[in-house]
């Protein structure tokens, strides 16, 4: 059998332009979880956008998005949550542990 010419293709190849990346100075603590753990942005049913930080085997945060929340804005969010959990220990969980709205009784 012969092989199969290639063709070249005119659609862009997928990935994110160096422009839309935001400065690691804008986002200091994610650009260092990256080097060596990892984020995660989606939707998890039924909860919504999420945002999630990992290093390694442990969660950092994960985060819920908030209405009207940007892309931008929910990843600063992240940021300061790794930061608290670089500099003070503290994990947030926003996932698993129901929000309390500020109507509620306590």
């Amino acid at each position: 059998m012969a092989p199969r010419s290639k063709v070249a293709s005119d659609r862009p190849t997928r990935g994110i332009s160096k422009k839309a990346v935001p400065d690691a100075d804008l986002l200091p603590h994610l650009a260092e979880l990256i080097d060596y753990g990892e984020i995660t942005i989606g939707t998890l049913e039924p909860v919504g956008g999420v945002a999630t930080a990992v290093d390694g085997a442990n969660c950092l945060s994960m985060l819920v998005r908030r209405d009207g929340e940007t892309l931008l804005q929910l990843l600063q969010h992240l940021d300061l949550a790794v930061a608290l959990a670089f500099n003070e220990d503290i994990f947030t969980d926003e996932v698993n542990t129901p929000r309390r709205s500020s109507r509620s009784k306590k």
